[in-house]
């Protein structure tokens, strides 16, 4: 089994240094993926309710057999769920679909300022963290003010905050706000969700002189910025490449040329973006 690194949390916790994805998977595949890499050494298993596969995510943790406080949950409350009251809801619903009697990391999956309900959402989640049933709380794709607003309305600073993340898009500014506050960054499509991103001549000249792929080098420069990559894989072998990229350290120059590429946001604009 591979071992990885893992950071702490501002709350104490420790979540590991990289986990998997599970989106756009169905149950039936998550099933397979998660057992699967949970098997080769992934401590770390990202889904939400809105990717419609917490039930195969719960049967492959379980599947897996390996023992379930070694494994790090994180789900998603979704849009249409925001609110104190609907927000404690779906919880239960996840639970239920995971087959879980708590959740190491709980997230609002959108701001959706235009909503407005983040604030009241994140109140639960802090009440589900009281009763336990919650082990971490954060929040995604949530902005330097958004994370403001919390902390100024509730006096809690969310755990993690998983934003897209990736060479083209290289968050520094929000990464220094995480770094202020003891926020971890994750990384969502930390590849580039399909794009060309590891075509990328820069890219492919760092993992070359290193002997290793395009998307280990990608990996290995989010955990050297100190981010938390959630790579999606349904494949073994790509698992396990996904895995197995801390035997190398990048340079500065080769960290810099790996974002030398132009600027890109492949997903959703937090301060627009809505997702139910």
């Amino acid at each position: 089994m591979t071992e990885t690194p893992s950071h702490k949390l501002n709350d104490g916790r420790t979540v590991p240094a990289v986990g998997l994805g599970t989106w756009p998977l169905d149950d039936d595949a998550a099933e397979e993926a998660v057992a699967g890499a949970l098997g080769l050494g992934y401590r770390l298993v990202d889904t939400a309710l809105n990717y419609g596969n917490e039930t195969g995510t719960g049967r492959g943790i379980a599947r897996s057999g390996v023992d379930r406080e070694d494994v790090f949950v994180t789900t998603k409350v979704p849009g249409r769920h925001q609110g104190y009251e609907k927000t404690l809801a779906s919880f239960e619903e996840s639970r239920r679909n995971l087959g879980l009697s708590y959740v190491d990391l709980y997230l609002i999956h959108w701001p959706l300022p235009r909503v407005d309900l983040y604030v009241d959402t994140w109140k639960a989640m802090i009440r589900l963290r009281e009763e336990g049933l919650v082990r971490s709380i954060g929040v995604s794709n949530f902005t330097a003010d958004h994370l403001d607003r919390l902390e100024r309305e509730t006096g809690v600073l969310p755990a993690v905050n998983q934003i897209e993340m990736h060479p083209r898009l290289p968050q520094e500014e929000l990464r220094a706000v995480h770094a202020a506050k003891g926020i971890i960054t994750e990384s969502w499509g930390p590849l580039g969700r399909g794009h060309d991103l590891l075509a990328d001549p820069g890219i492919v000249a760092v993992a070359e002189a290193h002997g290793v792929t395009p998307g280990q080098a990608v990996l290995r420069w989010h955990t050297q910025l100190g981010a938390v990559p959630i790579p999606k894989s349904a494949d073994p072998g790509r698992q396990r490449e996904n895995l197995d990229y801390f035997g190398f350290e990048l340079t500065a120059g080769e960290l810099e040329r790996i974002t030398s590429g132009p600027r890109q946001r492949f997903g959703g604009d937090p301060e627009t973006h809505e997702e139910f």
